[in-house]
């Protein structure tokens, strides 16, 4: 646990430190995000903070390669695979920033950097199917991959849409993906049994959000902007996928059913990305088949319509995040009817304080 903390500390530091610089950069060649109607912020900001997490996530992964046990990940090449991967789609997000690239040439580039993954050993090998972990044609299980890649980086970049939402949503998501890895991995062999791809990514996402998060909040002084946004959702990508795609359900703790943990590591990604995803697929039954044309419908927007505050808006957005992955990471831990139960009363106080606050505050005006 220590060498995952270190790189945790030393992402959050790192991407801290490079912010300001990389901010100074956004307004000296002009990555900045003019008022557009769809926008909540009421002047021109810069962005590219996609840069400076990448800073801070490869200084994680040069720190990780010098420490006894996580050293040990790189005698493969899954993590070098990973960081390409993370250099080529923060790249294609900062180029966007600057241009604003079209949708065909920013898919494209993304299938690039999911192949580099893949390429490099970061891809699906089992999924679970009938009870069993069941092994599929190499090529079906790229195509999964890739496809994955490319809905959850779509799926950040639409939540990406108020100060400091989608670094601190993406935190949330990852710190439970670093709880259910690192829990589920067998810890009576060995020590090194606890160090895994997907928990050292895990851990450097949470860094990298909350070194970004104190220039992000609201009022931001730097957007992630696309090199940003695409970054975390290959990064966290990266980690279900290693995990999911190699995971042994006969390790898992043995408080967890069989069903549980065949399907826990399919049901977890989903139930973090529950709102992004959701956001999406209202999206998509919004605009049809061009559902990547920007409009001022989504989640967020509907927040601040309703009569939240941008900063309460964005909390709300954490709160169901984390009952969302928090919920599913019970069934883990807890027989399936309390953590049910807990789940549900979760969601229905979220529904409240999402559906009362507003109220709440208009009778104060009054």
């Amino acid at each position: 646990m220590r060498e995952y903390l270190l790189v945790c500390v030393v992402a959050t530091a790192i991407t801290f430190l490079a912010t300001p610089a990389i901010r100074w950069l956004a307004v000296r060649f002009g990555a900045v995000t003019p008022v557009r109607g769809r926008d909540v912020h009421s002047v021109p900001v810069p962005r590219l903070g996609g840069v400076a997490m990448l800073i801070g996530f490869a200084a994680a992964t040069f720190v990780a390669s010098q420490l006894p046990y996580l050293s040990r990940l790189f005698s493969s090449a899954e993590l070098y695979g990973v960081l390409v991967a993370a250099v080529i789609i923060t790249a294609l997000g900062a180029i966007d920033d600057f241009i604003e690239l079209d949708a065909i040439t920013k898919f494209a580039g993304q299938m690039i950097a999911a192949g580099v993954m893949a390429f490099a050993g970061v891809q699906l090998y089992l999924v679970p199917y009938g009870g069993a972990q069941t092994i599929l044609p190499q090529p079906v299980m790229v195509t999964l991959t890739i496809f994955i890649v490319i809905a959850t980086t779509n799926a950040v970049n639409f939540v990406d849409g108020l100060d400091g939402l989608a670094a601190g949503m993406t935190a949330i998501a990852a710190t439970a993906f670093f709880i259910y890895a690192y829990s589920s991995m067998p810890t009576d062999l060995n020590v090194e049994t606890v160090f895994s791809t997907s928990a050292f990514v895990s851990a450097a996402i949470v860094g990298c959000c909350i070194g970004f998060l104190p220039h992000n909040f609201h009022p931001a002084k730097l957007f992630m902007g696309d090199a940003g946004a695409l970054l975390l959702g290959l990064l966290l990508a990266a980690a279900t996928i290693s995990f999911t795609g190699n995971f042994d359900p006969s390790i898992a703790p043995q408080r967890s059913s069989a069903l549980v943990a065949f399907w826990l590591p399919i049901v977890l990604p989903l139930s973090i990305l529950a709102v992004p995803i959701l956001d999406v697929l209202l999206a998509i039954k919004r605009r049809g088949l061009k559902f990547w044309k920007p409009d001022a419908k989504h989640l967020h927007h509907k927040m601040l319509g309703i009569g939240h505050p941008h900063r309460q808006a964005v909390l709300l957005f954490y709160l169901w995040s984390a009952v969302a992955s928090g919920g599913a990471l019970l069934f883990t831990f807890l027989e399936a009817k309390y953590a049910a139960a807990a789940l549900v009363a979760g969601m229905l106080i979220c529904l409240a304080l999402t559906l009362g606050l507003p109220k709440l505050g208009r009778r104060r005006t009054l």
